[in-house]
C-alpha cells in the first residue's frame, strides 16, 4: 500500500506570509499509527517558520505530536484528529497574524 494525499491547501496573504497544509495518508507504522502524515506550516515571506504543525517521528525529547516556532520545537499539543488539528492550526495562525 502506497501513500495518497488527503488534504492539500495553501494560501499567500497580502504581507506576503503563507501557509501551507499536506496530509497524506500512509500504511500504520510505529512512526504513523495513525496512518496520517502531516505538515502545517505557516511562514514569512522568505520561508523562515513562524509555526508549524507536524508528526515527523524523529525528534528527540518530543512527541510525535509536536509544533515548532522561530523559539524550538514543542510537544505540549494535542491530536484527537486530523480536522481538529486543521483547526487548531488556524486558530493558531490567527493569532499569530494578529501580533
Amino acid at each position: 500500500m502506497g501513500s495518497s494525499v488527503i488534504y492539500e491547501e495553501s494560501e499567500t496573504f497580502d504581507d506576503g506570509s503563507r501557509y501551507e497544509m499536506i496530509a497524506t495518508a500512509v500504511p500504520k507504522s510505529e512512526d504513523y499509527p495513525e496512518g496520517v502524515k502531516y505538515r502545517f506550516q505557516y511562514m514569512t515571506e522568505d520561508g523562515r517558520t513562524l509555526l508549524r504543525f507536524d508528526n515527523f517521528p524523529h525528534h528527540p525529547a518530543v512527541g510525535r505530536h509536536h509544533y515548532h516556532t522561530p523559539d524550538g520545537v514543542f510537544d505540549d499539543i494535542e491530536y484527537t484528529s486530523l480536522t481538529d488539528h486543521a483547526k487548531q492550526f488556524y486558530a493558531e495562525m490567527d493569532v499569530r497574524r494578529q501580533r
